[in-house]
């Protein structure tokens, strides 16, 4: 009667559980539930057993429970297999005529396996999750039964109150987590954990990775990358006066970025929470660097001529209007209200517009015209440019659907935008060569298809879970155009 709408968001499996106690209860039965008395699904089992219910934690609990001529045994979804394995055997033992159900969920079965060979193939491992989740206390405890060091942690924070020497000693660190711990939380203990040992040594190795951590917050390194893209772009093409469309992508790219994140990117407190805190607390150094470097990249743009001017100020107009509400409310029929609602828009944008600084407004300016050569150099560096967006997109996932923001990584799925990326880089490796064999451009078309296979390696290596997000694996994808 109050209008709501009301969502059962109970897990399918959760009701299938409670479905097998109702039906049973009505025939008579006695339902033992394996499983933590106090956890809301077990309590919510109970409620569907009646009178006839009972809870067992231990094979104390159940030698304690009386004989019943009729009774079904079931687990709470996130019940430790190899401990409910123990209660069928007891079962088939003792009650042979009790009916068991293996109700354990197939991924907690999974997750709890995959913890079991981590802990056999690292020196330490951390479980992230709350202490009051059973599947998390459940994980944690199969990773101390490998005798290896086990911890178990909520936040980052909490890794301070650890045995540090352990961390800082081993050589491989397994992190694991339960299965309700959002991916943010995941990523702010392992850049944490990145961190620790820079923390606790000083020399050139701490000062290096300070060095890394602080271009990429800056987004300098990054800048640096759409330079050298530009340069690499320009010798394909032969443009001699190479220098100020290397300062223009620079200059464009450090302050479009700057202003990206300090205008509205919501997703930043969940994908990158150390980068959101970074732009909180130097709002008003990173809005003077932004607005010079924009400033700046005009100035040369204007004295490189009209058509470099007004390409590069539509671009920042549309740039800086990306977040910006552009369509009022009152237009209720129209969907996307900002650009950025349209999905996918910033992976499109982003290597688009790398694409005209770097490959087509040189020759545009210096010559006058775009040749099919121009266009095709401009397919190769928008694709690296895509390749690098869409592959960040993938590991903020989780960050842009709480926020709604609609990428071509949620549009396709993890897997199937992995397999873009990596068939997009195949035609990458094979574009170039080709048009250096046919001398469509200089010979070092064939040098620079170092750029695609690098990217594709780093992308297998990640598929192998060898290398996590963190501070590492973006300065290591960067660098693909530092190489350019």
């Amino acid at each position: 009667m109050a209008g709501f709408n009301v969502l059962d968001a109970t897990c399918p499996r959760v009701i299938k559980i409670q479905a097998i106690i109702k039906k049973h209860a009505k025939q008579g039965y006695a339902s033992i539930i394996v499983g933590d008395k106090n956890h809301p699904e077990v309590t919510g089992l109970l409620g569907h057993a009646g009178s006839n219910g009972y809870v067992v934690g231990c094979l104390e609990e159940l030698d304690a429970l009386s004989a019943f001529d009729k009774a079904i045994i079931v687990a709470q979804t996130t019940q430790n297999t190899s401990f409910f394995g123990t209660v069928k055997t007891w079962a088939e033992n003792n009650f042979p005529h009790y009916v068991v159900f293996d109700t354990i969920c197939d991924s907690t079965e999974r997750r709890q396996a995959e913890v079991k060979r981590l802990s056999e193939s690292v020196d330490a491992v951390i479980v992230v999750g709350g202490r009051s989740s059973g599947n998390t206390r459940r994980l944690y405890e199969i990773a101390k039964q490998t005798a290896k060091p086990a911890f178990q942690i909520e936040t980052e924070e909490e890794l301070e109150s650890l045995d540090l020497d352990v961390l800082t000693s081993a050589n491989y660190v397994g992190i694991t987590a339960g299965a309700s711990t959002p991916n943010w939380i995941i990523k702010k203990v392992y850049r944490a954990l990145e961190e620790l040992p820079y923390k606790r040594k000083r020399g050139w190795r701490k000062a290096l990775f300070a060095i890394q951590r602080s271009l990429l917050l800056t987004n300098v390194y990054l800048a640096l990358g759409a330079g050298g893209l530009s340069y690499a772009c320009s010798k394909m093409q032969g443009i001699v006066y190479y220098l100020p469309y290397v300062f223009l992508s620079i200059l464009y790219v450090q302050c479009m970025h700057i202003l990206n994140h300090l205008t509205g990117n919501p997703a930043d407190q969940y994908n990158d929470p150390e980068r959101a805190a970074f732009y909180r607390k130097y709002r008003n150094l990173l809005t003077l660097l932004a607005v010079f470097a924009g400033a700046a990249g005009l100035i040369i743009a204007y004295a490189l001529g009209p058509w470099p001017f007004a390409i590069l100020l539509a671009m920042s107009i549309l740039g800086l209007s990306y977040n910006l509400t552009l369509v009022p409310e009152k237009f209720s029929w129209v969907t996307y209200r900002r650009i950025r609602d349209i999905p996918g828009s910033k992976t499109f944008m982003i290597a688009i517009a790398w694409g005209i600084l770097a490959a087509i407004l040189p020759p545009l300016a210096t010559r006058g015209e775009i040749t099919w050569v121009n266009i095709l150099i401009f397919m190769w560096s928008a694709g690296l440019v895509f390749v690098r967006t869409a592959f960040f997109d993938i590991l903020d996932m989780q960050g842009d659907r709480i926020v709604g923001q609609e990428t071509i990584a949620i549009l396709l799925g993890e897997n199937r935008s992995m397999r873009l990326l990596q068939f997009m880089l195949i035609i990458q490796i094979a574009m170039l060569p080709l048009a250096g064999m046919f001398q469509f451009i200089s010979s070092l078309g064939f040098a620079l298809t170092l750029c695609p296979i690098f990217i594709l390696v780093v992308l297998k290596v990640f598929k192998k879970s060898v290398l996590l997000p963190g501070v590492k694996l973006e300065f290591l994808v960067e660098t693909l155009f530092v190489i350019a």
